[in-house]
Parts: C-alpha cells; structure tokens; sequence
C-alpha cells in the first residue's frame, strides 16, 4: 500500500473517531445531567389500586433524593398489558418508568401466548416490594383454620365458591396452587369472576362465595375489624400487622409462599448503564428510608428491595413459576 493510501486511511480512522465522539457526546452530556425535567412513571393499572399506592408512595419518597419530581400516569386496561407496552415503546432515556407488577410482567406473558412483549422486555431498575396473599373467610364462618378449609373442599367437592378478578390472575393462581398443594382438582372449588380484588373482597364480606385469596392490601381493614378471618398468609414470617395470622409452611402448605404479589420499577429496553446504576443507588437509598418504608407497610406490603440484576432473576422465577402451573393447569389467556 502506498504511503499516500496509508495517509487517507489514517485521516478517515481520525474521522470516523471524532464523528462517534461526537455523537456520544450528547447522550453522556444528557446522562450527566438526568434528570433535568419530570420522570412519568406509568401504572398499568387504575387508580386506588395496589400498584397505584406503591407508584404513589414512590413517587413521593423521591423527591428528596432527585433534583426532579416523579409523576404518576395511570394507564390501565388488558390486564396491565396497554400500560405495559407503553413503556415498552418509550424511548430509554429513564424519562418514562413503569411501576411494574406480577400480573403485568410474570402471568401474562406466561399464560397470554398473543401478548406482545416478553417478560424480559424490560430493564429492571429494582424490585421495590412483595405483596403477600391472605386467604380469608368471611367474620362468621364456621371455618376458623385452612385445614378446616381444605377439609370442607374435600368433603364437598364443587360445592364451596371462592372470587377471584379472573382465571389467570393472582387471585386464582394462589387458589389453584393451595388446590394443587392438598391433591385435590381444580375444580374441587367453583371460581366466581369478578371485576376486580375490591369487588372479589366484597363478594366474601356478603357471603356470595365462602372464601377468596387476595393480596393483603385489600383485605387488612377488614380482617382487623373481624369482618374478614384470615386464614393464612403466603410469607416466611408472620406479618407484623397480622401477627396470630399463620405462614404457609406454619400450615402445612409451604407452596403458598411460592406466590405473592409484588412491584418493581422497570425501564424501556436499552436503558443506559449509568441510568440503570443510578436508579439502582436511588432504590437502595430508599431501602433506609423511614418514609417510604413506612409507606409500604402501611399499605400491607412488605419492603424488598432488590438490585437489577437479582430483580431480573427474581422475575424469571416468577415468570417460570407461571408458565409451568398454566402447563399443568391448562390454563391460558386468550
């Protein structure tokens, strides 16, 4: 090669240097900087909800870490899905965030052949908290154990109803597994349908179906007030705020734990490195702040921070978990 050839070379190397510099530039300038104007974080779900108050509850422990506020938009429908996309298409520059939930994020794409984004389709950020379930009986129930309860499905097979706000929902699933759990089918209990966990709760409060398992979330008023007798809880620990509330392994079913509700903070594919670590500082920073924590407790969730790449191992368990109970179940969502 000629030394004039060898000189074009070089130049165009310099070039192809300094014009990738440049492009760089703007995007380390603008990472620098984040965040210089609000954060929407979007809950799939609609408002008053568990996701809602966990979004809530973040949003407002933020702002005494970051120099801008956190906004909250509800964007529910589909089960999580139309929210979730959303994010899903946004573009990754950590302004548009989304409160990430197990329906959303682990039982649909598990169950939903036709969902159009996977479980990993994200950027975990942190896992923020579980939301335990509670299986409850209604006040005045004769039933007082989950044994007993277990015992009355068996001796009258189809007969006893329990709500749920679908078929493949939390709500089910953690009836199914318990079903599951003691041998017995699925079937064994007639699944009543409603619009959502406030109205699956009611339907236990007025006695039109004898149980129901449900985050804790929407139950604790009413089991604190005795109209609701809770029966167990899916935790490894006793609940602060239900401490005579048995765990699941403390009645005989540590299946249970397998299953609880939870939310995390997620990102648009392709988020940048250093916004991921830098929400992952903030996560971590809220993790010892006494605000937020009690935040979360009030609301009967338990604090469970997790860094992002235990918070993606977290979610694949969780996804797994659901994918093999619809094989075995036959249950999908279509």
């Amino acid at each position: 090669m000629t030394r004039i050839a060898l000189l074009a070379r070089a130049r165009a190397a310099a070039c192809a240097a300094i014009l990738a510099c440049t492009a760089a530039a703007p995007a380390m300038a603008a990472e620098a900087r984040y965040p210089d104007h609000p954060i929407t974080v979007v809950v799939p779900f609609s408002a008053g909800g568990d996701a809602d108050l966990a979004a809530r509850n973040l949003a407002k422990a933020v702002q005494g870490i970051l120099p801008q506020p956190m906004v909250v938009l509800n964007k529910g429908g589909a089960n999580g899905a139309i929210g979730s996309m959303f994010v899903r298409e946004a573009a990754p520059d950590g302004y548009t965030l989304l409160l990430a939930r197990v329906g959303s994020q682990a039982i649909l794409p598990a169950l939903q052949a036709d969902l159009k984004y996977k479980w990993d389709d994200f950027t975990p950020l942190g896992l923020l908290d579980l939301n335990p379930m509670v299986c409850v009986v209604n006040g005045d129930s004769p039933i007082r154990t989950l044994r007993e309860l277990v015992d009355a499905i068996r001796a009258q097979p189809g007969k006893l109803n329990y709500s749920t706000s679908g078929p493949a929902t939390v709500l089910n699933l953690a009836t199914q597994i318990l079903l599951d759990a003691a041998g017995l089918p699925p079937q064994a209990a007639a699944q009543i349908v409603y619009k959502g966990g406030g109205e699956a709760t009611a339907a236990v409060l007025s006695k039109e179906v004898q149980f129901s398992c449900n985050n804790v979330t929407a139950l604790i008023g009413n089991v604190k007030a005795g109209r609701l007798r809770a029966l167990v809880t899916t935790t490894a620990q006793r609940l602060p705020e239900l401490p005579d509330v048995p765990t699941a392994k403390e009645t005989g079913y540590p299946q249970l734990e397998r299953i609880s509700g939870w939310s995390a903070l997620y990102g648009p594919p392709g988020m940048p490195a250093p916004l991921v670590r830098q929400w992952a500082d903030v996560l971590q920073r809220l993790s010892r702040d006494e605000a937020w924590l009690a935040g979360v407790q009030n609301i009967g969730s338990v604090p469970k921070v997790m860094a992002p790449a235990e918070t993606a191992r977290f979610a694949q368990e969780q996804y797994q978990l659901f994918r093999d109970l619809g094989k075995k179940l036959d249950i999908q969502i279509k």
